[in-house]
């Protein structure tokens, strides 16, 4: 089934993911293939939980095998948050996911926040 016409929705649900990063790309946020829906990302946060060292984060959309960055190896200082989307919504196609990559694992840790739109 196709992405829904947004401008003719029946169902909107708002959601929350969260995710302690690792040094692997994963997912935090995932649409389905032939999930008849389409996800619209309107925030996506990174910490550094650690006290003391800087770790760095990258962000991609991943469709079709393809690894797109959002945002690749920038620093996330220690104690501090870094806004990924503050100014733009990413929408997430049937079969996209938004994955996370640190440089350090236990270090950064992601909250998503998104809406679900189905018709």
């Amino acid at each position: 089934m196709a992405a829904p016409n947004i401008v003719s929705v029946g169902t909107i649900t708002g959601k929350t993911a969260v995710q302690a990063i690792g040094t692997s790309a994963t997912a935090i946020v995932t649409n389905s293939a032939a999930s008849g829906k389409v996800f619209k990302l309107n925030t996506l946060l990174i910490s550094n939980v650690d006290g003391s060292a800087s770790a760095n984060v990258t962000v991609d959309l991943y469709r079709s095998s393809t690894a797109y960055h959002i945002i690749k190896s920038a620093p996330v200082p220690a104690g501090s948050t870094l806004d990924i989307l503050s100014t733009t919504s990413v929408y997430l196609e049937e079969g996209d996911a938004i994955r996370l990559t640190a440089s350090a694992a236990s270090d950064l840790e992601g909250i998503a926040s998104y809406e679900e739109i189905s018709e």
